[in-house]
């Protein structure tokens, strides 16, 4: 690596500095090791990987936020039993009409 491109790395990473115990930073270097990365690599590939995991829960919580306000604010929903033959339908590929929401009763 020469001297233009470390110094472009320094300007587009920032360093944080985290503190292992002993026992995790040795498994961490084991497995990093057995799957030919470095410590490194492998800390920074874990803290993606959770990163992306809550970032994509979060976005499932939402949906499900908004679905739910759908729900309340119209009164409409579709049966259990009718999406579930559905999707029982499209899983053997069958051609069906989509259900319907309708009222929920009271």
């Amino acid at each position: 690596m020469c001297y233009i491109e470390a110094a472009l790395l320094e300007k587009l990473m920032s360093t944080t500095t985290i503190r292992l115990p002993d026992d995790l930073k040795e498994r961490v270097s084991q497995v990093a090791g057995r799957t030919g990365t470095t410590s490194h690599g492998f800390i920074l590939e874990a803290i993606a990987e959770k990163a992306d995991r809550e970032e994509r829960r979060g976005d499932f919580d939402a949906v499900a936020e908004r679905r739910y306000a759908e729900i309340v604010a119209t009164g409409k929903s579709v049966p259990w039993s009718d999406m579930r033959r559905w999707l029982e339908a499209r899983v053997a590929s069958k051609k069906t009409a989509r259900p319907v929401a309708r009222k929920l009763a009271r």
